[in-house]
């Protein structure tokens, strides 16, 4: 890995750690502090039930770096007992100094399904955020009986500076939801322009109607980005093997948020990459399979994502701010593949507001 020169940290741009498929944990330490010195302001972690164990790689992420923000998008509260999850929160509050937010979501139905363990609701959402607060506040909480179950008696014993909660969402209940609880919202990867633009109204509108200061409200955008450096090869797996996979998971919300037309999802889920798929597509595809995703997917549902020269990547990124939101999360290349994109990003950065480094916290937090 070639070594980079510190350079100012930019705390509206991210990148997910370990983006892509099958994961090495072992490459996410030196990834993480070539984006600490490249000045990445943020690295996210999506967990998934096999070497990406959201808390670990926190951890690793935390003890690895000095000057980024850190942030699950997300994890999700029900495989957790709510005294695990504050102390997950308050462990990596504290480790970090203060750079950690804890991102919750909603999962795949199916997947609870496969656990057996309940779906997530609105309304748990809403429950366990409040009990998390309350926990991280050194209060002593006796008898709950709410949406994420009872419980006697939930006590930390400490008090700790409270991580921001961030939820991932692309689903317009739950944005609203976001916008009434949320310190911060992470979007959702090949949204359209007008989908984001609409999540982030969605989320401002609820927050004010919560009598909420907008500014304390942090929101993300997630731009698959895939710049023409890459492998041919690669790229197709990182574009169509990504989408692909999120069809798999949850095709009918992706797609009535962008309001695809589903005979175009249909003839994508009849693609033998598709229906012989042997686990998460993006993981474990063929090149001859991903060629056939790539003729099958429009080409529109990717068209807004960061593809092509550094320069057109970065034009994409920057074009993020003129729908609305506040940060970008580059999403699908490691930070060493990314440095080209920001440093062409630096050149045509637009004036945001000051942000903390923390990604959960907006202007005023």
């Amino acid at each position: 890995m070639v070594p980079v020169a510190d350079h100012a940290v930019l705390p509206e741009i991210g990148y997910y750690a370990l983006s892509r498929h099958p994961v090495t944990p072992a490459d996410l330490v030196g990834e993480a502090r070539l984006a600490d010195e490249a000045g990445f302001g943020a690295a996210f972690i999506s967990e998934r039930f096999n070497v990406k164990d959201a808390a670990v790689i926190s951890g690793a992420l935390a003890a690895a770096t000095t000057r980024m923000g850190i942030a699950t998008a997300a994890t999700n509260h029900n495989t957790r007992h709510p005294i695990i999850t504050a102390t997950m929160g308050a462990t990596l509050s504290e480790l970090s100094g203060g750079r950690f937010a804890l991102g919750l979501g909603r999962g795949i139905a199916a997947q609870w399904q496969i656990l057996d363990l309940p779906p997530v609701t609105g309304a748990q959402l809403a429950d366990v955020a409040t009990v998390l607060r309350t926990l991280w506040r050194g209060e002593m909480i006796l008898g709950h009986d709410g949406p994420i179950g009872s419980y006697p008696l939930l006590n930390l014993g400490v008090t700790v500076d409270p991580p921001p909660i961030m939820l991932v969402t692309m689903s317009p209940k739950t944005l609203a939801l976001a916008g009434r609880i949320a310190d911060g919202v992470v979007l959702h990867t090949f949204l359209t322009d007008e989908t984001t633009r609409a999540a982030v109204q969605i989320v401002r509108d609820a927050a004010a109607g919560a009598g909420r200061d907008l500014s304390t409200i942090r929101i993300w955008s997630v731009v698959a980005t895939v710049p023409d450096h890459l492998d041919d090869d690669d790229r197709l797996r990182r574009l169509y093997g990504r989408l692909a996979t999120y069809l798999q998971g949850y095709p009918d919300v992706l797609v009535r948020a962008n309001r695809w037309h589903t005979a175009d999802l249909d003839e994508v889920r009849a693609t033998a990459a598709f229906t012989g798929a042997r686990g998460p597509i993006d993981a474990t595809a063929t090149v001859d399979e991903l060629r056939e995703l790539a003729t099958a997917i429009p080409q529109a549902w990717v068209s807004d994502s960061a593809v092509g020269s550094p320069a057109e990547c970065a034009a994409v990124v920057a074009h993020q701010f003129d729908l609305g939101v506040d940060s970008v999360i580059l999403h699908g290349a490691t930070p060493s593949e990314l440095v080209p994109v920001l440093d062409a990003y630096r050149q045509v950065r637009p004036t945001t507001p000051e942000l903390p480094v923390n990604p959960g916290a907006g202007p005023r937090r």
